[in-house]
C-alpha cells in the first residue's frame, strides 16, 4: 500500500515556508504522495488554488507524487485543465496524479457561469477528452460541451495520459460508478470499511459490462491521526490495508496543531505505521 499525506494548508494560511517544510518532511519520511484540496469560489476557509500551490511545491521536492484532490472539473475549461496538468507533470518529472470530481454546490457553478445540472455529463466527456489532449499532438473531438478541430497542447506531459482519480461521496450514485469504470485510474474512498465492499462490487460490475479489468482501478482512503479518533488511527490503517486498498492518505488537519506540530505529528505517525509503506526512497 502506498501511504501519503494531505497537506494541512488550511492551517498554514499564506505561510509558504511552512508549506515547503511540510512537503519536504513528507518526502524525507518516504511518504509516496502529497494531496492538496481544491476550492475556487465557495466559502469554506483559507485555501490556495491547487495547481498554483503544487507548482510551488514541485520546485522544492524531487520524488513525492503531487495530487490535487479534487479539481471540480466541470468548473474549468477542458483544454486549460489539460495544459495546466501537463505543465505540472513536466515540472515534477512525471509525478502528477489528477483528482477530479463534480461537487454539489449550485452557488459555485453559478459564480463560474457553468450549468450545475449538466456537470456529470460534462465531467465524463472532459475525462475522455483529457486523455486525447495528453496523448496526441493534434486532437479532433466533437462532443456535447467541447469541440476541437485538429489542435492540441504543446508540450505534452511526461505521462501520456496523466492518471485521473475520481472523488465522490461515501456511496457513489450509478452515474459516478459508471464514470469510474469507464474513465478513472482510481477513486478516493469516502465509504466506511463496512460500505467499501459494496462500492467495489458495483464498480466491478460496471467494469464487467465494458470488458475492463477492475484490478486496473486504484483505491485511496484517508485516516486522521489527530483529534477525537487519534487513539484508533493505527487500527484503521491496518483495517484498510487488509481490504486490499492500494493507497492511503494520512491527515494531520483538525487537531488544532501549530505548524511545527503538524510535522512532528507526521513524523510520529510514520514511525508508528502498523503496515509497510511502499516508500519512494
Amino acid at each position: 500500500m502506498r501511504i501519503g499525506v494531505s497537506l494541512p494548508v488550511r492551517e498554514m494560511p499564506n505561510d509558504l515556508g511552512a508549506i515547503k517544510a511540510f512537503a519536504q518532511a513528507a518526502e524525507d519520511l518516504g511518504l509516496t504522495h502529497l494531496r492538496v484540496p481544491e476550492q475556487v469560489i465557495r466559502p469554506g476557509g483559507h485555501l490556495h488554488e491547487a495547481y498554483m500551490i503544487l507548482a510551488y511545491i514541485a520546485a522544492v521536492t524531487e520524488k513525492i507524487e503531487l495530487v490535487p484532490s479534487v479539481i471540480m472539473l466541470p468548473l474549468r475549461q477542458t483544454a486549460l485543465v489539460a495544459k495546466q496538468a501537463a505543465e505540472l507533470d513536466i515540472m515534477t518529472g512525471g509525478r502528477t496524479r489528477l483528482g477530479v470530481g463534480v461537487g454539489g454546490n449550485p452557488q459555485e457553478y453559478q459564480a463560474m457561469g457553468i450549468d450545475f445540472h449538466t456537470r456529470g455529463r460534462r465531467c465524463s466527456e472532459q475525462m475522455g477528452l483529457l486523455k486525447h489532449l495528453w496523448s496526441e499532438e493534434a486532437v479532433i473531438f466533437n462532443g456535447e460541451f467541447d469541440q476541437i478541430d485538429g489542435v492540441g497542447i504543446n508540450p505534452l506531459p511526461i505521462q501520456r495520459p496523466i492518471p485521473m482519480w475520481i472523488g465522490s461521496g461515501s456511496m457513489p450514485p450509478p452515474p459516478i460508478i459508471k464514470r469510474i469504470a469507464q474513465h478513472a485510474d482510481g477513486w478516493f474512498v469516502m465509504a466506511s470499511p463496512e460500505e467499501y465492499p459494496e462500492v467495489v462490487s458495483r464498480i466491478g460490475a460496471a467494469c464487467e459490462k465494458i470488458g475492463r479489468d477492475p484490478g486496473e482501478i486504484g483505491t485511496e482512503a484517508g485516516v486522521v491521526v489527530v483529534g477525537a479518533r487519534e487513539a484508533e488511527w493505527r487500527d484503521r490503517v491496518k483495517n484498510w490495508h487488509d481490504t486490499g486498498l492500494t493507497h492511503l492518505c494520512l491527515r494531520t488537519l483538525g487537531g488544532g496543531l501549530s505548524v511545527d506540530q503538524h510535522i512532528d505529528k507526521l513524523r510520529c505517525a510514520v514511525v508508528d505505521l502498523p503496515v509497510e509503506n511502499e516508500s519512494i526512497l
